[in-house]
């Protein structure tokens, strides 16, 4: 696996969280040595064979070509998973003042010039990731969680679901490959008794669920994601997003997304699900 992403998007915690699901990490590791792990990894079999190399501005000292890196491991007959976080530009300058940190290649410029250039030095790798995890609104348990349920199963060969709730007041996640709009339903808000609770709770989801349309909303996506799996498999495609949003993320999209990942896993497909904004109000 090859991790790698903006400077302050959380590639340390990815880190830490793929050792905890039994892989050999390797932090900072050289472009120019990608290759050379690859074959060390192999040769020592084992658990060794689950190795993560990790990228960033300072291991790109020794070269600016990443994407050309992973494009040679492949032609060798490696078949790496490219792990991307990334983060808004506005967060990214936020946790950088937050530790009084520069960006590694601001330069005598200011942070936004520094996530600037990285964005550019990146864009190739970024179009060649398996996986696009956008940090912005996770906190560091919460990306933790995220990488743990992605690559902690025994079978990583098969295609991972993750339905995603979110609010889209608060934006599209911009690494969903479905979008689904929740916001046709009557809105739990406006029921004082509802109000305060969210869409996990029992109260709440039988409200939404029982809506007129919402049992075929759920049924007709659930459908589509498994119409559509066997071919992103075939496609070599481990990873895949279903967002479902509403106007706040707090009632509506997480019960449909509670609901619409436990259909999934009952056809047999390996899906979780996770909820970006509860708890933001």
């Amino acid at each position: 696996m090859v991790v790698t992403g903006l400077s302050g998007g959380g590639r340390s915690t990815v880190a830490r969280a793929l050792e905890n699901v039994g892989f050999y990490v390797v932090d900072n590791l050289p472009q120019a040595l990608m290759l050379d792990m690859a074959e060390l990894a192999v040769k020592a079999g084992g658990a060794a064979r689950r190795t993560a190399m990790v990228l960033d501005v300072r291991s790109r000292a020794f070269s600016t070509d990443l994407a050309g890196a992973i494009r040679e491991l492949k032609d060798r007959g490696f078949s790496p998973r490219v792990v991307f976080v990334d983060a808004d530009d506005e967060v990214l300058i936020r946790r950088f003042e937050s530790v009084r940190r520069s960006h590694p290649l601001q330069g005598d410029g200011r942070l936004a010039d520094g996530i600037a250039v990285e964005r550019g030095l990146l864009e190739e790798a970024r179009d060649q990731a398996d996986v696009i995890i956008d940090t912005s609104h996770l906190n560091v348990n919460q990306l933790r969680r995220r990488i743990e349920e992605l690559f902690g199963a025994e079978d990583a060969r098969r295609l991972r679901v993750t339905v995603l709730s979110f609010g889209f007041k608060y934006g599209l996640p911009p690494d969903a490959d479905f979008v689904l709009d929740a916001r046709f339903l009557p809105n739990p808000y406006w029921v004082p008794e509802l109000r305060e609770h969210t869409g996990r709770e029992e109260a709440v989801s039988a409200y939404v669920l029982g809506q007129e349309g919402a049992d075929a909303f759920v049924s007709s996506y659930a459908d589509l994601v498994n119409a559509t799996t066997g071919g992103f498999e075939r496609e070599g495609k481990r990873y895949l997003t279903v967002a479902v949003g509403c106007t706040g993320g707090k009632h509506r999209s997480v019960a449909i997304t509670e609901e619409l990942a436990d259909r999934l896993r009952r056809s047999g497909l390996a899906a979780n699900a996770q909820h970006r904004d509860l708890g933001r109000e």
